[in-house]
């Protein structure tokens, strides 16, 4: 690896000049009708960002929004991000009837897991049906406008049935997966007071059935304001005895309760204004309780018809498959194709490895989960196929979707996520606040996007959201990521987390920077970087933490090694001050690694919201360690 590699990376991927995209459509639209004359996408993407209203609106046309009164204004551009403003003013609509415009025999799900034998296929027929039922049953148990609606439940088609219908009643949904415990369970939903809740009687996970219902009975009797629990028998084999869990029924004598008549009834879409609520979701709650951000019906459909639609130019004829927790992010693919199986999309978390199927039908492989390492897009474009696009994603929770990605319009570079997205302002910032290319600093947005949470649930003077992306940078939204941008190709390297920068000597750097040396020693597994501040507060330290391969020893010319790599191709202050060994990494549930847990630990600090973690139990391993006394 050469120094210079990171800012002048090799080309992987380039785009076919032949191809009509629709992010290729829609700029020729625009240039036609404001009689601009923006050659590429980077002259688009600067666009939008300057005329953000009007970007929006055109959007809306060009995925055809269906609504049932349109809006008197976009947005008030006098307005700052701070203001958080309102967006497409005076529109009404339904989220649910948006993903559900098809009624015909095209597939809309497929759907598959361990312990499954067979692959099932609901059309949007079938699945529109479904969602009446659904609909149904939960209005005649009082579900309306605003409640909220939660699951408590794994990837499955019940959750996505469950979602649509209380998006069609004009309810939210929030959902936990079933990793997690009681105590990050209630974390989360007790913040918001379900009154419905839908979860499972147990669960397969690497050949083994795990019952269920003993976390879920701890849950229930955790949310006194529950009034229906609602078991789906995702193991057949599994027990389904209820009786000790308050308000509980099984799914079978709940869906038998929204039949009418003997009849299907007609699904109904509540019509709401654009900003109406439709998900809470949950920041990872590894530094304090978990933060309840509030997404809009509007601005979440909005921003992820631009991402599938025109990002990604996927069509009816494509099918997306998603290794990935949040399923609720990938929702609004059924506004324009199917979810899962026979794939001509593929996202995935943190890592791909050897493949053993047919991959013909592939043409585009999304990374997201942490920053994807330059070796990865060796091994997709060497191994897989040379002719995909390998777009690495980056957003979050928190905008419940991305701030930047991939697009069919622009080169793909080795280590670098491809561009800005249409209609986010993205910079990086120095710690004094000044804006810096090509160097690291700290990921920021200028102008307001749709996405962006419309509040925080029981903040109700927004002080909990302000501080949360204004209080470092006023005027501009601070992402807490820690990044560098390449003003050559206008892609960008992510380093990690701000809350995992290391600062020793003055030198301030992400871990990503050490986890890209590390990746490439074959007898370490995994890694994790930290910085240790003195007792005085005055200076901090790096500390590295080895998790070796199975059968790989620890060994000081292993330490020797990693420290000559990491001066060698990065600097004298990168180099750790302590490289240890550990049997084990903190995850969160959804697959992050959780420096900041670490870190608390070696400074003798507590470390909350454990419920957050995957593995808490590893922590133990990190405390009194005796290299890392007395500093």
């Amino acid at each position: 690896m050469d120094a210079g590699e990171r800012n002048d990376p090799m080309t992987m991927w380039k785009p076919d000049v032949g191809r009509l995209t629709r992010s290729t459509k829609l700029r020729k639209l625009i240039n036609a009708k404001y009689g601009t004359c923006l050659e590429n996408y980077r002259d688009f993407q600067r666009w939008s960002c300057e005329n953000y209203a009007e970007f929006w609106a055109e959007v809306w046309d060009f995925t055809g929004v269906v609504h049932s009164r349109s809006y008197t204004s976009v947005v008030d551009k006098t307005k700052k991000i701070t203001d958080i403003p309102e967006w497409f003013i005076g529109s009404q609509l339904n989220f649910a009837e948006n993903l559900l415009r098809f009624d015909d025999d095209k597939v809309a799900i497929y759907s598959t897991g361990e312990g499954r034998e067979k692959i099932e296929a609901i059309t949007f027929k079938e699945l529109g049906q479904k969602v009446a039922v659904y609909a149904s049953a939960m209005r005649r148990l009082g579900v309306t406008v605003g409640d909220r609606v939660v699951g408590y439940i794994p990837n499955c088609p019940e959750a996505v049935i469950a979602m649509l219908a209380a998006a069609s009643i004009g309810a939210i949904w929030s959902s936990t997966s079933p990793d997690f415990g009681v105590v990050g369970v209630l974390d989360r939903f007790s913040q918001i007071q379900p009154k419905m809740i839908f979860s499972v009687n147990a669960v397969h996970y690497n050949g083994k059935v795990y019952d269920h219902l003993e976390k879920l009975e701890k849950v229930v009797q955790g949310l006194p304001e529950l009034e229906k629990v609602i078991v789906i028998p995702f193991v057949p084999s599994a027990s389904c005895k209820i009786s000790n869990i308050k308000s509980s029924i099984m799914l079978e004598d709940f869906l038998q309760s929204g039949i009418v008549d003997g009849q299907v009834p007609v699904l109904r879409f509540e019509q709401v204004p654009f900003s109406h609520p439709m998900f809470i979701m949950y920041s990872s709650g590894t530094t304090g309780a978990p933060k309840c951000m509030v997404h809009s019906v509007g601005g979440t459909l909005m921003k992820h018809l631009e991402e599938h639609m025109v990002q990604g130019d996927l069509t009816r004829d494509d099918v997306m498959m998603c290794q990935c927790w949040r399923w609720e992010l990938l929702l609004s693919c059924m506004m324009d194709l199917p979810l899962y199986h026979m794939i001509t999309s593929y996202g995935i978390l943190l890592t791909m490895s050897g493949t053993t199927h047919k991959l013909s039908s592939l043409r585009m492989i999304l990374s997201t989960g942490s920053p994807l390492m330059p070796n990865s897009y060796d091994y997709v474009y060497r191994e897989i196929k040379s002719d995909l696009l390998l777009g690495s994603i980056t957003g979050g929770t928190d905008i419940i979707a991305c701030f930047m990605g991939h697009t069919w319009d622009a080169p793909v570079y080795r280590g670098e996520i491809q561009q800005m997205l249409l209609g986010c302002d993205m910079a990086t910032f120095d710690e004094n606040g000044k804006r810096v290319y090509d160097e690291d600093g700290e990921l920021v947005c200028f102008t307001p996007f749709p996405s962006m949470p419309t509040k925080f649930w029981n903040d109700p003077h927004g002080d909990k959201y302000r501080k949360a992306y204004f209080e470092s940078y006023p005027g501009v939204w601070a992402h807490g990521d820690y990044c560098k941008f390449n003003s050559e190709t206008g892609g960008f390297i992510m380093l990690g987390r701000s809350d995992g920068t290391l600062n020793p000597n003055g030198v301030r750097f992400g871990s990503s920077e050490i986890y890209y040396i590390v990746e490439s020693f074959k007898e370490i597994q995994d890694s994790i970087c930290v910085a240790q501040r003195c007792r005085d507060l005055s200076e901090e330290r790096v500390i590295l933490f080895l998790k070796m391969a199975p059968g790989a020893p620890f060994t000081p010319d292993l330490v020797n090694n990693v420290k000559t790599c990491i001066r060698k191709h990065l600097s004298a202050r990168h180099v750790p001050a302590f490289v240890l060994p550990c049997t084990d990494i903190p995850y969160t549930i959804s697959g992050k690694k959780v420096e900041v847990a670490v870190r608390r630990v070696i400074a003798g600090q507590e470390v909350l919201q454990k419920g957050a973690l995957a593995n808490p139990d590893c922590l133990l391993q990190y405390a009194n360690i005796p290299e890392l006394q007395g500093y």
